[in-house]
């Protein structure tokens, strides 16, 4: 005969793990706030991606397009001082410098601010063309 074998209660507490649809929720705040500001400094063609579905690593990508290097930097200070406003800390920046493209990663949210060349050769719309574009951020009240 088989040992009956009865299930011990854990002396841990119960941790819940974060419910990830308010999580992407959150993120798209984010991304919308992040946007809105691209726009307040002249950003062009300012579109953001939803990649929760596609890709573990971040929810969504804040794409837009700047006329110069000193306009970019101007949009990703923008961004960067609404999104601390938020609560979210840039955790990473590469292309401050490079004058063609310029990427600052919040965690779930990656701003990317690109000349026009820069944006027409990467092409980023089509390389994650699997995302689903978020039609509706600009109606979004501030």
């Amino acid at each position: 005969m088989m040992p009956v074998v009865t299930p011990v209660e854990s002396t841990r507490p119960r941790v819940r793990m974060p419910d990830r649809r308010a999580a992407v929720a959150r993120s798209r705040e984010q991304a919308i706030a992040c946007a809105n500001a691209c726009e307040d400094f002249r950003g062009k063609d300012t579109v953001i991606l939803d990649v929760s579905n596609i890709t573990p690593l971040f929810d969504f990508f804040v794409i837009t397009t700047g006329g110069n290097p000193r306009q970019m930097r101007a949009i990703a200070e923008g961004a960067d001082d609404v999104m601390k406003a938020l609560g979210s800390e840039r955790r990473g920046v590469e292309g401050l410098q490079s004058g063609s493209w310029i990427v600052q990663d919040y965690g779930d949210v990656v701003l990317h601010v690109l000349n026009p060349g820069s944006r027409t050769m990467y092409d980023l719309e089509n390389l994650w063309a699997d995302a689903v574009r978020v039609e509706d951020w600009s109606a979004v009240a501030r």
